[in-house]
């Protein structure tokens, strides 16, 4: 079974075309609360002009994760621990119809 980095590198390699990865990509940061953040671009995929409201699941003080999908991005913030759930919810997101 494909880790959740596995499966985001096969989306971004799926992608690359030549031309998307120059105009769009993925972002991954860190936030100072703490926590990750991500920012995935949807353009010129089958999932541009997708829309979702926050969906927000808090356990704790570190465990949590708010994604959205707004102005072709899958946006995720998240706790310090819990990138690879969330990287898993937008493959997997991104992989329903």
């Amino acid at each position: 079974m494909l880790s959740a980095l596995e499966r985001l590198e096969k989306w971004y390699v799926a992608r690359c075309d030549g031309l998307w990865e120059h105009a769009w990509g993925v972002e991954i940061g860190t936030l100072d609360n703490p926590g990750w953040s991500v920012t995935i671009d949807l353009n010129d995929t089958r999932k541009q002009g997708a829309l979702l409201d926050w969906v927000t699941i808090e356990r704790t003080e570190h465990d949590w994760i708010f994604y959205r999908v707004a102005e072709n991005r899958f946006e995720i913030r998240c706790g310090p621990a819990n990138l690879s759930e969330a990287v898993t919810l937008f493959v997997e997101w991104f992989d329903s119809n």
